[in-house]
Protein backbone atom coordinates (compact mmCIF):
# COMPACT_ATOMS: atom_id res chain seq x y z
CA UNK A 1 0.00 0.00 0.00
CA UNK A 2 2.87 2.34 0.72
CA UNK A 3 4.16 1.91 -2.82
CA UNK A 4 0.75 2.84 -4.24
CA UNK A 5 0.52 5.89 -2.01
CA UNK A 6 3.98 7.03 -3.06
CA UNK A 7 3.00 6.55 -6.71
CA UNK A 8 -0.14 8.62 -6.14
CA UNK A 9 1.83 11.42 -4.54
CA UNK A 10 4.32 11.38 -7.39
CA UNK A 11 1.50 11.59 -9.94
CA UNK A 12 -0.05 14.50 -8.06
CA UNK A 13 3.33 16.22 -7.88
CA UNK A 14 3.94 15.79 -11.61
CA UNK A 15 0.42 17.02 -12.42
CA UNK A 16 0.74 20.12 -10.23
CA UNK A 17 4.14 20.89 -11.73
CA UNK A 18 3.16 20.47 -15.41
CA UNK A 19 -0.55 21.28 -15.21
CA UNK A 20 -0.23 24.04 -17.79
CA UNK A 21 0.89 21.44 -20.36
CA UNK A 22 -1.06 18.35 -19.28
CA UNK A 23 -4.54 19.90 -19.34
CA UNK A 24 -4.35 21.18 -22.95
CA UNK A 25 -3.00 17.81 -24.12
CA UNK A 26 -5.89 15.97 -22.43
CA UNK A 27 -8.41 18.37 -23.95
CA UNK A 28 -6.85 17.91 -27.38
CA UNK A 29 -7.00 14.11 -27.17
CA UNK A 30 -10.57 14.14 -25.86
CA UNK A 31 -11.76 16.53 -28.60
CA UNK A 32 -9.99 14.52 -31.28
CA UNK A 33 -11.60 11.27 -30.10
CA UNK A 34 -15.07 12.84 -29.86
CA UNK A 35 -15.01 14.49 -33.28
CA UNK A 36 -13.37 11.52 -34.98
CA UNK A 37 -15.97 9.15 -33.49
CA UNK A 38 -18.75 11.49 -34.62
CA UNK A 39 -17.43 11.60 -38.17
CA UNK A 40 -16.95 7.85 -38.21
CA UNK A 41 -20.52 7.08 -37.08
CA UNK A 42 -22.28 9.69 -39.26
CA UNK A 43 -20.00 11.04 -42.00
CA UNK A 44 -22.76 12.48 -44.21
CA UNK A 45 -20.91 15.73 -44.94
CA UNK A 46 -17.63 14.88 -46.64
CA UNK A 47 -16.18 18.38 -46.26
CA UNK A 48 -15.76 18.07 -42.50
CA UNK A 49 -15.09 14.33 -42.58
CA UNK A 50 -11.38 14.99 -42.86
CA UNK A 51 -8.56 14.39 -40.41
CA UNK A 52 -7.12 17.85 -41.01
CA UNK A 53 -10.39 19.55 -40.06
CA UNK A 54 -10.65 17.36 -36.96
CA UNK A 55 -7.09 18.18 -35.92
CA UNK A 56 -7.68 21.91 -36.31
CA UNK A 57 -10.91 21.76 -34.30
CA UNK A 58 -9.28 19.61 -31.62
CA UNK A 59 -6.37 22.03 -31.38
CA UNK A 60 -8.81 24.90 -30.87
CA UNK A 61 -10.64 22.91 -28.18
CA UNK A 62 -7.38 22.37 -26.27
CA UNK A 63 -7.27 26.09 -25.40
CA UNK A 64 -11.03 26.55 -24.86
CA UNK A 65 -13.34 25.54 -21.99
CA UNK A 66 -14.96 22.11 -22.10
CA UNK A 67 -18.37 23.71 -22.68
CA UNK A 68 -17.20 25.02 -26.05
CA UNK A 69 -15.99 21.52 -26.90
CA UNK A 70 -19.57 20.32 -26.47
CA UNK A 71 -20.75 23.20 -28.65
CA UNK A 72 -18.28 22.32 -31.41
CA UNK A 73 -19.42 18.70 -31.27
CA UNK A 74 -23.05 19.81 -31.61
CA UNK A 75 -22.14 21.95 -34.64
CA UNK A 76 -20.40 19.01 -36.30
CA UNK A 77 -23.43 16.77 -35.73
CA UNK A 78 -25.83 19.41 -37.08
CA UNK A 79 -23.74 19.78 -40.22
CA UNK A 80 -23.91 16.02 -40.80
CA UNK A 81 -27.69 16.13 -40.23
CA UNK A 82 -28.04 19.00 -42.68
CA UNK A 83 -26.12 17.03 -45.30
CA UNK A 84 -28.63 14.20 -44.79
CA UNK A 85 -31.78 16.34 -44.67
CA UNK A 86 -32.68 19.86 -43.65
CA UNK A 87 -35.69 18.58 -41.68
CA UNK A 88 -33.48 16.28 -39.64
CA UNK A 89 -31.15 19.18 -38.86
CA UNK A 90 -34.16 21.27 -37.77
CA UNK A 91 -35.34 18.56 -35.35
CA UNK A 92 -31.81 18.16 -34.02
CA UNK A 93 -31.44 21.91 -33.53
CA UNK A 94 -34.69 22.07 -31.54
CA UNK A 95 -33.54 19.25 -29.25
CA UNK A 96 -30.16 20.90 -28.74
CA UNK A 97 -31.84 24.18 -27.78
CA UNK A 98 -34.05 22.44 -25.21
CA UNK A 99 -31.06 20.62 -23.73
CA UNK A 100 -29.05 23.85 -23.79
CA UNK A 101 -31.67 25.63 -21.68
CA UNK A 102 -31.86 22.75 -19.19
CA UNK A 103 -28.13 22.23 -19.00
CA UNK A 104 -27.03 25.81 -18.53
CA UNK A 105 -29.85 26.41 -16.08
CA UNK A 106 -29.04 23.56 -13.68
CA UNK A 107 -25.52 22.23 -14.28
CA UNK A 108 -23.36 24.55 -16.39
CA UNK A 109 -20.15 23.29 -14.73
CA UNK A 110 -20.66 19.66 -15.75
CA UNK A 111 -19.71 20.04 -19.39
CA UNK A 112 -17.27 17.15 -19.12
CA UNK A 113 -20.13 14.81 -18.14
CA UNK A 114 -22.13 15.99 -21.14
CA UNK A 115 -19.21 15.21 -23.46
CA UNK A 116 -18.18 11.88 -21.93
CA UNK A 117 -21.66 10.34 -21.63
CA UNK A 118 -22.41 9.89 -25.37
CA UNK A 119 -18.76 8.99 -25.98
CA UNK A 120 -18.86 6.14 -23.44
CA UNK A 121 -22.19 5.00 -24.88
CA UNK A 122 -20.59 4.72 -28.29
CA UNK A 123 -17.75 2.66 -26.75
CA UNK A 124 -20.29 0.29 -25.12
CA UNK A 125 -19.20 1.16 -21.55
CA UNK A 126 -21.92 3.57 -20.39
CA UNK A 127 -22.40 2.05 -16.92
CA UNK A 128 -19.35 3.88 -15.59
CA UNK A 129 -21.19 7.19 -15.94
CA UNK A 130 -23.81 7.07 -13.13
CA UNK A 131 -21.44 5.64 -10.50
CA UNK A 132 -18.60 8.07 -11.31
CA UNK A 133 -20.97 11.05 -11.40
CA UNK A 134 -22.58 10.04 -8.10
CA UNK A 135 -19.16 9.81 -6.44
CA UNK A 136 -17.60 12.99 -7.81
CA UNK A 137 -20.50 15.37 -8.58
CA UNK A 138 -23.68 16.66 -7.01
CA UNK A 139 -27.42 16.20 -7.59
CA UNK A 140 -27.48 18.83 -10.34
CA UNK A 141 -25.39 16.52 -12.51
CA UNK A 142 -28.54 14.50 -13.18
CA UNK A 143 -29.38 16.98 -15.93
CA UNK A 144 -25.99 16.50 -17.57
CA UNK A 145 -26.36 12.72 -17.53
CA UNK A 146 -29.88 12.89 -18.99
CA UNK A 147 -28.80 15.32 -21.72
CA UNK A 148 -25.82 13.15 -22.64
CA UNK A 149 -28.05 10.08 -23.00
CA UNK A 150 -30.52 12.08 -25.12
CA UNK A 151 -27.69 13.24 -27.41
CA UNK A 152 -26.50 9.67 -27.98
CA UNK A 153 -29.96 8.36 -28.82
CA UNK A 154 -30.67 11.34 -31.06
CA UNK A 155 -27.58 10.59 -33.11
CA UNK A 156 -28.42 6.88 -33.08
CA UNK A 157 -31.94 7.63 -34.33
CA UNK A 158 -30.54 9.73 -37.16
CA UNK A 159 -28.16 6.92 -38.15
CA UNK A 160 -30.92 4.28 -38.06
CA UNK A 161 -33.37 6.46 -40.02
CA UNK A 162 -30.90 7.65 -42.65
CA UNK A 163 -31.89 5.00 -45.20
CA UNK A 164 -35.63 5.82 -44.95
CA UNK A 165 -35.02 9.56 -45.05
CA UNK A 166 -33.01 9.31 -48.25
CA UNK A 167 -35.87 7.48 -49.99
CA UNK A 168 -38.33 10.29 -49.21
CA UNK A 169 -38.73 13.18 -51.60
CA UNK A 170 -38.08 16.82 -50.89
CA UNK A 171 -41.80 17.56 -50.72
CA UNK A 172 -42.34 15.15 -47.79
CA UNK A 173 -41.21 17.62 -45.17
CA UNK A 174 -43.86 16.89 -42.56
CA UNK A 175 -43.39 13.14 -42.93
CA UNK A 176 -39.68 13.46 -42.20
CA UNK A 177 -40.26 15.68 -39.17
CA UNK A 178 -42.99 13.40 -37.83
CA UNK A 179 -40.86 10.31 -38.27
CA UNK A 180 -37.95 11.86 -36.41
CA UNK A 181 -40.07 13.17 -33.52
CA UNK A 182 -41.91 9.88 -33.11
CA UNK A 183 -38.66 7.91 -33.24
CA UNK A 184 -37.08 10.04 -30.54
CA UNK A 185 -40.04 10.30 -28.17
CA UNK A 186 -41.01 6.66 -28.68
CA UNK A 187 -37.52 5.35 -27.97
CA UNK A 188 -38.15 3.23 -24.87
CA UNK A 189 -34.48 2.30 -24.51
CA UNK A 190 -33.60 5.97 -24.05
CA UNK A 191 -36.30 6.44 -21.41
CA UNK A 192 -35.21 3.32 -19.51
CA UNK A 193 -31.56 4.41 -19.59
CA UNK A 194 -32.36 7.92 -18.37
CA UNK A 195 -34.51 6.62 -15.50
CA UNK A 196 -32.00 3.97 -14.43
CA UNK A 197 -28.99 6.27 -14.59
CA UNK A 198 -30.73 9.11 -12.75
CA UNK A 199 -31.84 6.84 -9.89
CA UNK A 200 -28.37 5.27 -9.73
CA UNK A 201 -26.74 8.69 -9.42
CA UNK A 202 -29.12 9.58 -6.57
CA UNK A 203 -28.44 6.33 -4.70
CA UNK A 204 -24.66 6.64 -5.05
CA UNK A 205 -24.66 10.29 -4.01
CA UNK A 206 -26.82 9.75 -0.91
CA UNK A 207 -24.81 6.77 0.35
CA UNK A 208 -21.36 8.25 -0.19
CA UNK A 209 -22.44 11.35 1.77
CA UNK A 210 -23.23 9.25 4.84
CA UNK A 211 -20.84 9.16 7.80
CA UNK A 212 -20.57 5.36 7.90
CA UNK A 213 -17.26 3.60 7.40
CA UNK A 214 -16.38 2.65 3.83
CA UNK A 215 -19.23 4.78 2.52
CA UNK A 216 -17.69 5.12 -0.95
CA UNK A 217 -17.27 1.37 -1.37
CA UNK A 218 -20.84 0.75 -0.20
CA UNK A 219 -22.09 3.48 -2.53
CA UNK A 220 -20.43 2.10 -5.64
CA UNK A 221 -21.59 -1.47 -4.97
CA UNK A 222 -25.14 -0.34 -4.19
CA UNK A 223 -25.17 1.87 -7.27
CA UNK A 224 -24.03 -0.97 -9.54
CA UNK A 225 -26.72 -3.28 -8.13
CA UNK A 226 -29.38 -0.59 -8.45
CA UNK A 227 -28.41 0.07 -12.05
CA UNK A 228 -28.51 -3.63 -12.97
CA UNK A 229 -31.89 -4.18 -11.31
CA UNK A 230 -33.49 -1.13 -12.89
CA UNK A 231 -32.20 -2.00 -16.36
CA UNK A 232 -33.44 -5.59 -16.07
CA UNK A 233 -36.86 -4.38 -14.89
CA UNK A 234 -37.01 -1.93 -17.79
CA UNK A 235 -36.05 -4.67 -20.19
CA UNK A 236 -38.84 -6.90 -18.90
CA UNK A 237 -41.47 -4.17 -19.00
CA UNK A 238 -40.64 -2.45 -22.29
CA UNK A 239 -38.60 -5.09 -24.16
CA UNK A 240 -35.62 -2.85 -24.92
CA UNK A 241 -33.42 -5.82 -25.86
CA UNK A 242 -30.61 -5.26 -23.37
CA UNK A 243 -27.82 -7.80 -23.10
CA UNK A 244 -27.64 -9.13 -19.54
CA UNK A 245 -24.00 -10.13 -19.95
CA UNK A 246 -22.96 -6.68 -21.15
CA UNK A 247 -24.86 -5.06 -18.28
CA UNK A 248 -23.12 -7.24 -15.67
CA UNK A 249 -19.65 -6.83 -17.18
CA UNK A 250 -20.18 -3.10 -17.59
CA UNK A 251 -21.25 -2.78 -13.94
CA UNK A 252 -18.18 -4.72 -12.81
CA UNK A 253 -15.96 -2.42 -14.90
CA UNK A 254 -17.74 0.56 -13.37
CA UNK A 255 -16.86 -0.66 -9.85
CA UNK A 256 -13.20 -1.04 -10.83
CA UNK A 257 -13.08 2.48 -12.27
CA UNK A 258 -14.85 3.79 -9.17
CA UNK A 259 -12.21 2.18 -6.91
CA UNK A 260 -9.48 3.93 -8.88
CA UNK A 261 -11.32 7.25 -8.48
CA UNK A 262 -11.68 6.58 -4.75
CA UNK A 263 -7.95 5.94 -4.42
CA UNK A 264 -7.12 9.34 -5.90
CA UNK A 265 -10.00 11.32 -4.40
CA UNK A 266 -11.09 9.73 -1.11
CA UNK A 267 -8.38 7.49 0.33
CA UNK A 268 -8.82 7.44 4.13
CA UNK A 269 -7.76 5.23 7.02
CA UNK A 270 -10.82 4.13 9.01
CA UNK A 271 -8.65 2.31 11.58
CA UNK A 272 -7.57 5.69 13.01
CA UNK A 273 -11.02 7.26 13.18
CA UNK A 274 -11.53 9.76 16.00
CA UNK A 275 -14.78 11.08 17.46
CA UNK A 276 -14.69 14.53 19.02
CA UNK A 277 -17.36 16.27 21.09
CA UNK A 278 -17.32 19.94 22.05
CA UNK A 279 -19.74 22.80 22.58
CA UNK A 280 -20.11 26.54 22.44
CA UNK A 281 -22.76 28.94 23.71
CA UNK A 282 -25.39 27.79 21.22
CA UNK A 283 -24.60 24.25 19.98
CA UNK A 284 -23.17 20.87 20.88
CA UNK A 285 -20.88 19.40 18.23
CA UNK A 286 -20.28 15.71 17.56
CA UNK A 287 -17.48 15.37 15.02
CA UNK A 288 -16.15 12.21 13.40
CA UNK A 289 -12.65 12.73 12.03
CA UNK A 290 -11.23 10.21 9.58
CA UNK A 291 -7.57 10.87 8.62
CA UNK A 292 -6.45 10.65 5.03
CA UNK A 293 -3.87 8.12 3.96
CA UNK A 294 -0.83 10.10 2.94
CA UNK A 295 2.84 9.35 2.70
CA UNK A 296 5.81 11.63 2.12
CA UNK A 297 7.59 11.13 -1.17
CA UNK A 298 11.24 10.21 -0.46
CA UNK A 299 13.77 12.64 -1.83
CA UNK A 300 17.37 11.92 -2.74
CA UNK A 301 20.12 14.42 -1.94
CA UNK A 302 23.50 14.00 -3.63
CA UNK A 303 26.47 15.73 -1.97
CA UNK A 304 29.72 15.94 -3.93
CA UNK A 305 32.89 15.97 -1.85
CA UNK A 306 36.14 17.05 -3.49
CA UNK A 307 39.06 15.05 -2.01
CA UNK A 308 41.73 16.37 -4.35
CA UNK A 309 45.07 16.97 -2.57
CA UNK A 310 47.77 19.45 -3.40
CA UNK A 311 50.47 17.32 -5.05
CA UNK A 312 52.79 20.17 -6.15
CA UNK A 313 55.79 20.84 -3.88
CA UNK A 314 55.27 23.80 -1.64
CA UNK A 315 57.43 26.80 -2.35
CA UNK A 316 59.66 28.08 0.42
CA UNK A 317 57.84 30.71 2.41
CA UNK A 318 59.12 34.18 2.54
CA UNK A 319 60.69 35.71 5.60
CA UNK A 320 58.12 36.30 8.28
CA UNK A 321 55.57 33.99 6.59
CA UNK A 322 54.27 30.58 7.56
CA UNK A 323 52.38 27.92 5.60
CA UNK A 324 49.26 26.15 6.89
CA UNK A 325 47.85 23.09 5.14
CA UNK A 326 45.11 20.56 5.74
CA UNK A 327 41.87 19.16 4.33
CA UNK A 328 43.18 19.05 0.77
CA UNK A 329 44.09 22.73 0.51
CA UNK A 330 46.95 25.02 1.56
CA UNK A 331 46.85 28.57 2.86
CA UNK A 332 49.80 30.94 3.00
CA UNK A 333 49.77 33.26 5.98
CA UNK A 334 52.32 36.07 5.97
CA UNK A 335 53.15 38.29 8.89
CA UNK A 336 54.83 41.59 8.17
CA UNK A 337 56.19 44.24 10.47
CA UNK A 338 57.11 47.90 10.10
CA UNK A 339 59.83 48.84 7.66
CA UNK A 340 63.32 49.37 9.16
CA UNK A 341 63.55 52.64 7.33
CA UNK A 342 60.40 53.85 8.98
CA UNK A 343 61.77 52.72 12.38
CA UNK A 344 64.97 54.73 11.83
CA UNK A 345 62.97 57.82 11.00
CA UNK A 346 60.96 57.39 14.21
CA UNK A 347 64.23 57.01 16.19
CA UNK A 348 65.67 60.13 14.63
CA UNK A 349 62.59 62.05 15.59
CA UNK A 350 63.12 61.05 19.21
CA UNK A 351 60.34 58.53 19.68
CA UNK A 352 56.76 57.87 18.72
CA UNK A 353 53.73 60.01 18.92
CA UNK A 354 52.22 61.23 22.12
CA UNK A 355 49.99 58.61 23.70
CA UNK A 356 51.80 55.65 22.12
CA UNK A 357 54.73 53.41 23.05
CA UNK A 358 56.38 50.58 21.20
CA UNK A 359 55.95 46.87 21.89
CA UNK A 360 57.55 43.82 20.34
CA UNK A 361 55.41 41.23 18.51
CA UNK A 362 57.46 38.40 17.03
CA UNK A 363 60.15 39.92 14.82
CA UNK A 364 58.41 43.27 14.47
CA UNK A 365 57.42 46.10 16.70
CA UNK A 366 54.30 48.22 16.71
CA UNK A 367 53.15 51.16 18.81
CA UNK A 368 50.87 50.51 21.77
CA UNK A 369 48.44 53.14 23.08
CA UNK A 370 49.10 54.43 26.59
CA UNK A 371 47.60 56.94 28.88
CA UNK A 372 47.29 60.46 27.47
CA UNK A 373 48.69 62.00 30.69
CA UNK A 374 52.12 60.46 30.11
CA UNK A 375 54.62 62.79 28.52
CA UNK A 376 56.25 62.05 25.18
CA UNK A 377 59.27 59.80 25.36
CA UNK A 378 61.25 57.75 22.96
CA UNK A 379 62.71 54.28 22.98
CA UNK A 380 65.53 53.01 20.91
CA UNK A 381 64.82 50.21 18.48
CA UNK A 382 67.09 47.21 18.93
Amino acid sequence: MTVLLEMRERIKLIYSKFEAFIVPVIKFLLAFIVLNTLNGSMGYMTKINDVKIVLIAALACSFLPVGLMALIGAVFSLMHMYALSMEVALVGLCMYLIMYLLFFRFSPKDSLVLVLTPLLFSFKIPYVVPIAVGLLCGPSSLVSVGCGIAVFYLLQTVIDSAANIRTMGDEQILEKVRMMVESILGNKAMLVMIAAFVLTVVVVYLIRRMSVDYSWTIAMVAGAMTNVVLLLIGDLLYDVNLSVGSVLLGSLLAIIVAKVLEFFRFCVDYSRTEKVQFEDDEYYYYVKAVPKMTVAVPTKTVKKINTQRNRTPAAAPRSGASRQSGGGRSVDVERTGPDRGAASQLQNRGGVRRGQRSMTVGNAERPEPVDDNVEDYGEEWP
